[in-house]
């Protein structure tokens, strides 16, 4: 009998990139799956879902809002977990406050206080991000090792205008405040940049850094991306549920690269392809440093080869044809 045989539980913004893959390794482990979406009835977002092998019998759409108060009441209700994934990713916006600030830290609360109400929920993961652990202004550099201890601080991250950091800062933050308040038993994953797979139809933010580098871009950025696979985060997830010792924070990076490095890949996997070589600054390539991935190991994590994950992921951009190769 598989492990989630007559379980319910509950997986907010379930149409997205990760939250996807968490409903379908749910389904496929037995679990009943109440999802919520913003619209149920938005077929392009919810497709995916609702085509995946067991939704029929045990997957349940609800219509939530992050902003709205008890909105996640009948979503939640009866669940022994809930894993709240919801929260917007714009790299580019107008009003930091409404679009992604107020989604992220109100959302994350109003999902909180709905748990706070049923005694049938266990346990609450929440997905946070490592944009809420490496960034306070200690040097990360290549002999660093950024761990579960770390955390954002969110005024050092606001001088950087960088506005999803501190949202995710803040909202978790807000998160681990409420839940030692309530005694809501809750466990934080801290995911890099996660690639792989796409299972939705609509693009997401966090591929499309695959996709501009392959789509004919002049230059590269000298970044440094902390890279994941998008289905060892959703495995993640299921695991920090039911290993019962499983607490506190886990950071999730496979391995950290140089944009440079990928391209190398990139042109290893694909030599046709027309790769960015100049980069677009002059000065000098921002030094690697490491994530620990010690907590990690311990819900059973053997990350996914850095190589294998791009392939995948330049695939699935193919088969969806968001690329031609």
């Amino acid at each position: 009998m598989s492990s989630g045989a007559g379980k319910v539980v509950c997986v907010t913004g379930a149409s997205g990139y990760i939250a996807s893959w968490l409903v379908k390794l749910l389904l496929r482990r037995g679990y009943s799956v109440n999802a919520t979406v913003r619209d149920p009835d938005n077929l392009q977002k919810t497709g995916n879902l609702l085509a995946l092998d067991g939704a029929k019998e045990r997957l349940h759409l609800f219509k939530a809002n992050l902003l709205e108060e008890r909105s996640f009441d009948r979503a939640i209700e009866g669940c022994e977990c809930v894993f709240h994934t919801a929260s917007p990713i714009h790299h580019e916006v107008n009003d930091p406050q409404v679009e992604l600030i107020d989604p992220a830290l109100k959302g994350t609360l109003n999902v909180l206080k709905s748990c706070a109400q049923y005694p049938s929920v266990k346990r609450v993961i929440v997905t946070s991000s490592m944009a809420a652990v490496a960034h306070n202004g200690n040097p990360l550099t290549s002999d660093v090792v950024v761990d579960e201890t770390w955390f954002s601080d969110p005024v050092f991250v606001e001088k950087l205008k960088n506005w999803y950091m501190l949202s995710k800062t803040l909202a978790e933050e807000a998160a681990w405040k409420f839940s030692k308040e309530n005694g809501i038993d809750m466990v934080v994953l801290n995911p890099g940049l996660v690639i792989g797979p796409l299972l939705q139809q609509t693009f997401n933010e966090s591929v499309e850094m695959i996709l501009k580098l392959i789509n004919g871009a002049p230059t590269f950025p000298n970044v440094i991306f902390r890279l994941v696979d998008v289905r060892d985060v959703a495995n993640a997830h299921i695991q920090a549920f039911e290993i019962p010792s499983a607490n506190g924070r886990y950071c999730l990076v496979g391995r950290t690269v140089h944009c440079s490095d990928v391209l190398k890949i990139l042109s290893e996997l694909y030599p046709e392809l027309k790769l960015p070589e100049r980069c677009m600054d002059e000065k000098p390539f921002i030094s690697t440093y490491q994530v620990s991935k010690d907590r990690a190991k311990t819900l059973g994590i053997d990350f996914i080869p850095t190589v294998i994950t791009i392939k995948d992921t330049v695939e699935s951009l193919k088969e969806k044809n968001f690329i031609s190769l």
